[in-house]
C-alpha cells in the first residue's frame, strides 16, 4: 500500500466534499460561518476516515489477508526496515575492496526481498527465515565486522576473526538469495506454466496449417 497516494487520494476527495458543504451550509442553509465551517470540517474528517477504512479493506481483500495479519506482518517489516539500515550502513563502511561486489550484491537481495514483501505483505511468509534469521545474522555479523576492523593493532588472532567472517558473510549471501528465490518461486512455477501454455497454442497452430496445407494439395 503507496502511503502518500492513499493520503493524496483521501485529501482530493475530503477536501471538495468539506468545502461544498460548508458553502451550501452557508448560503443555502443561512447557517453562521463558524457553524458552516464546523460541519464543512466535520464533513471532511468524516470522509477522510471513511476513505482510509475503505482503502484498508480493499487493500486487505485483495491481497487474502486478515487485519491481524497485516497487523503482525507490517510490524516485523517495520522492525527490519530499521535492521537493513543498520546493515547497509555497516556494509558500507567494510573498507575491503575484494569482497565490494559481493557485498553490493547481498544489498541488492536484501532490498529486493523487502521490496517485494512491502508490496505483498502475503509474501512475507515465504521470507520468514529470512526477516526471522538471515537478516539479524548479518546485521550482527557486519556490525562487529566493522568494530573489529576499526581497531588500530591487528593481531593474528583478529586477522582471522575478521577472515572467518567475510567467509560467513559470504556463505550467507547464498543463503539470502535462496530467500528471495522462495518468496519468487509461485511467480516462477507460474511463469513455466505460461510458457507451456503458450508452446502448446503453437504447436496446436502448427498441426492445423500442416492439415490446412494437406488438404489443399489434395
Amino acid at each position: 500500500m503507496n502511503s502518500f497516494l492513499a493520503f493524496a487520494f483521501r485529501m482530493l476527495t475530503a477536501f471538495p466534499l468539506s468545502v461544498s458543504v460548508w458553502l451550501v451550509s452557508y448560503f443555502a442553509f443561512d447557517q453562521t460561518f463558524l457553524l458552516s465551517g464546523v460541519y464543512g470540517v466535520g464533513t471532511g474528517l468524516l470522509t477522510y476516515w471513511a476513505g482510509g477504512v475503505i482503502q484498508r479493506h480493499r487493500f486487505l481483500k485483495k491481497h487474502g489477508l486478515t487485519r491481524r495479519e497485516y497487523q503482525y506482518i507490517k510490524r516485523n517489516l517495520d522492525e527490519a526496515k530499521r535492521k537493513l539500515t543498520r546493515l547497509h550502513k555497516a556494509m558500507f563502511s567494510i573498507r575491503h575492496f575484494p569482497t565490494l561486489k559481493q557485498r553490493m550484491e547481498f544489498m541488492r537481495v536484501t532490498r529486493r526481498i523487502y521490496r517485494l514483501t512491502r508490496k505483498e505483505p502475503k509474501r512475507f511468509y515465504q521470507a520468514e527465515q529470512f526477516y526471522f534469521s538471515h537478516l539479524d545474522s548479518a546485521v550482527e555479523l557486519a556490525e562487529k565486522y566493522v568494530f573489529l576492523s576499526s581497531q588500530p593493532k591487528k593481531t593474528r588472532e583478529l586477522n582471522q576473526s575478521l577472515e572467518e567472517t567475510r567467509r560467513t558473510l559470504d556463505a550467507l549471501t547464498h543463503h539470502v538469495e535462496e530467500d528471495l528465490h522462495r518468496v519468487i518461486e509461485e511467480d516462477i512455477d507460474q511463469l513455466n506454466f505460461e510458457i507451456d501454455v503458450a508452446k502448446n497454442s503453437i504447436e496446436k497452430i502448427k498441426d492445423s496449417r500442416i492439415q490446412d496445407e494437406s488438404r489443399r494439395l489434395k
